[in-house]
């Protein structure tokens, strides 16, 4: 029998990591963290780790795990997510995953095999040459004619996946959208995916007031410490809550424009989570409001236990 695991996803902002901590104890759980950017040391406020205090004495994992300079793929994070969900599992305990990483999740839980997805330089740079000389459409219209519905979730202008997703079929002989279905049939896992949406409107609110409260906190200085020690073009820094204030100690913009635009990158990605675990999961979906909080938690609580009877 597959090993069960809870995911709790959705956009950010919208309650995740509360609602981690309410399972895990209800369930007997721990709980790892989805999130591809809380591995990194330093990089606290930003990413919205959760504190000691929030955290009620549930054992996390993922967090705090490389340096900001360290590379940290999606098969490195499918590697400490399957030791960490077996050692879970060992105490006798629930694996919880939380985090709104949807392919990292999504690449541990179905296993997907990254030794089977290495890059063809060759094709890559002959994909990368066509692109110059004729253009993005003229790729796209090919990757419409042999994927349509991977076609429909890249954006022409988006040079990294289009290329990807030719590059795939062109190496394989199967388009990214088989490739991805065959993944999906072969985990090791029996996820079980809670969603968490909020009325847009409410969200971007909850998101707003979030960078506000996280500049409260010092974000800033968290930032600056990470740019004065050598880190402003590592990958952390490339990050949604960092890449944003790089320009501010240029002197190339105001605080107010970063500020700004990470609420505005922010609220984009939240959309784009939002998409992302729509299209691709298959997700039990359940829509909070700051008011009906505990409500809806008390549902998913009693909607879980009905289906680990059914196991």
């Amino acid at each position: 029998m597959k090993q069960t695991v809870i995911a709790i996803v959705g956009p950010t902002a919208v309650g995740k990591s509360r609602l981690s901590v309410e399972i895990a104890k209800e369930f007997n759980g721990e709980i790892i963290s989805g999130d591809s950017m809380q591995v990194y040391k330093g990089l606290d406020i930003g990413t919205a780790k959760i504190t000691d205090d929030e955290k009620q004495g549930i054992p996390h994992y993922m967090i705090d795990i490389r340096e900001p300079d360290q590379a940290f793929s999606a098969a490195d994070f499918q590697h400490n997510v399957q030791h960490y969900i077996n050692e879970i599992d060992s105490k006798q305990k629930l694996p919880i995953i939380a985090g709104g990483s949807g392919l990292y999740i999504q690449a541990a839980l179905f296993n997907y095999n990254f030794s089977n997805q290495r890059r063809d330089e060759q094709v890559t740079k002959r994909l990368e040459q066509e692109l110059d000389s004729k253009g993005a459409m003229d790729l796209y219209n090919r990757l419409e004619q042999l994927d349509p519905e991977q076609a429909a979730k890249i954006h022409p202008n988006n040079h990294r996946r289009l290329i990807r997703a030719l590059e795939i079929y062109e190496t394989t002989g199967k388009t990214m959208s088989e490739y991805q279905r065959n993944q999906l049939r072969d985990g090791d896992y029996n996820p079980i995916f809670i969603g968490l949406e909020m009325d847009r409107d409410l969200l971007y609110e909850r998101i707003n007031r979030r960078v506000d409260n996280m500049m409260e906190q010092g974000l800033l200085d968290e930032v600056r410490h990470l740019y004065k020690h050598g880190y402003a073009d590592s990958r952390a820094m490339r990050g949604i809550g960092y890449k944003e204030f790089v320009p501010y100690f240029k002197e190339e913009q105001t605080l107010d424009e970063s500020i700004r635009l990470l609420k505005r990158n922010s609220r984009r990605y939240a959309k784009r989570q939002y998409t992302w675990f729509r299209n691709k999961l298959p997700v039990h979906w359940y829509s909070i409001t700051p008011a009906t909080i505990e409500e809806t938690f008390g549902k998913i609580s009693n909607d879980l236990a009905g289906m680990f009877e059914s196991l």
